[in-house]
C-alpha cells in the first residue's frame, strides 16, 4: 500500500491535503475522540461532567461567558504554542500545486508555511461579535485570555467585539451555531473551488489525514474531489478503509505515514 501511494505522489501534478483532528495528535494536541479522550485532556471538565460537544455550544458565550471563554482561551493558546510535525514539511515537498481542506480550527497549517488553506469550520485565531452585530471577522494575535486551569474559567477582562464593544468569541462554527460568520471560510472555499475547476487535465492526488466517519466533512471532500480517477491516499489508524477501493488505505498515523512516504518517493 505504501509503494502505491507512493507512486500516486511520484506522478502527482497537484495535491490536494484533506485533514481532520487526527492530523494534530503526532504534534501533541489532544484527542478529542469520544468523552474519555476528552476528559483526558480536561480533567477538570471531567469533574463537571461536562463533555466536548456540550462545551463547544455557543450558548455558552451568552449564559457563562467565562466558562465559554475559559474552552477557547486554554486552546488558543495551546495550539499558539504548538509545534507542527515534521508530516507538515514533508507534505510540502510533493505536487507542484498545493491546497489545503481542513475541518481543524488550530492554524497548524499556517504556522508550517501553508498558504492556500481552507478551513471549514473556521479559526481560534480570528474573532467575531457574539451577536453578531455586523460581519466582521478580525485576527486574534494580540489576544491573551487567562485562565485558571483548576476550574478551566477565563478571569480578567473578556475579548470584546471591535465595533460594538459587547462580547467577542472565536470565529469557529460550534454545535448549533447560527451566529458563526462564514464570511472567511467560504472565500478560502470559493478559491479551492476554482483552483479544482483550473486542474483539467493535471494529474490530481487526493491526502487525507486523520478525518474521521463520525462527523465526514473532511472524508466527503477527499471523496468527491479523487471521485474522478480514486486518487485517494487515506491515512487513518482507526478508520482507514476506502469505500469501493477507490483509493489506498494507510492504517497509520500522520507523521508516520508521511515519513514513509517521503523515504519512498525520495
Amino acid at each position: 500500500m505504501l509503494e502505491q501511494a507512493a507512486e500516486l505522489l511520484a506522478r502527482a501534478d497537484a495535491v490536494l491535503i484533506c485533514a481532520g483532528a487526527g492530523m494534530g495528535v503526532d504534534s501533541g494536541l489532544p484527542d478529542f475522540r469520544g468523552d474519555q479522550g476528552f476528559w483526558q485532556a480536561y480533567p477538570p471538565y471531567e469533574r463537571l461532567g461536562l463533555s466536548f460537544v456540550e462545551l463547544a455550544d455557543p450558548v455558552h458565550f451568552a449564559d457563562d461567558p467565562g466558562l465559554a471563554w475559559g474552552f477557547y482561551g486554554h486552546r488558543m493558546h495551546l495550539y499558539r504554542d504548538t509545534v507542527p510535525h515534521v508530516g507538515f514539511d514533508l507534505l510540502r515537498g510533493w505536487g507542484a500545486e498545493q491546497r489545503v481542506f481542513t475541518s481543524n480550527v488550530d492554524g497548524q497549517f499556517q504556522r508550517a508555511g501553508f498558504v492556500d488553506v481552507a478551513e471549514v469550520h473556521g479559526s481560534i485565531h480570528h474573532l467575531q461579535c457574539v451577536e453578531p452585530c455586523s460581519e466582521d471577522i478580525w485576527a486574534a494575535d494580540s489576544l491573551s485570555v487567562v485562565v485558571d486551569v483548576e476550574t478551566m474559567r477565563a478571569v480578567g477582562p473578556l475579548p470584546r467585539c471591535r465595533n460594538c464593544g459587547g462580547l467577542a468569541r472565536p470565529n469557529i462554527l460550534m454545535f448549533g451555531d447560527y451566529g458563526w460568520v462564514g464570511a472567511r471560510s467560504q472565500v478560502a472555499l470559493d478559491s479551492l473551488a476554482a483552483w479544482r475547476r483550473g486542474l483539467r487535465g493535471k494529474s490530481l492526488v487526493v491526502v487525507e489525514i486523520g478525518a474521521g466517519s463520525a462527523i465526514p466533512t473532511v472524508r466527503r471532500q477527499a471523496e468527491l474531489a479523487s471521485a474522478a480517477r480514486g486518487a485517494l491516499i487515506r491515512i487513518n489508524p482507526r478508520e482507514p478503509e476506502v469505500r469501493h477501493g477507490r483509493g489506498v488505505s494507510l492504517a497509520m498515523g500522520a507523521a508516520e505515514a508521511l515519513t514513509e512516504l517521503a523515504r519512498r518517493t525520495g
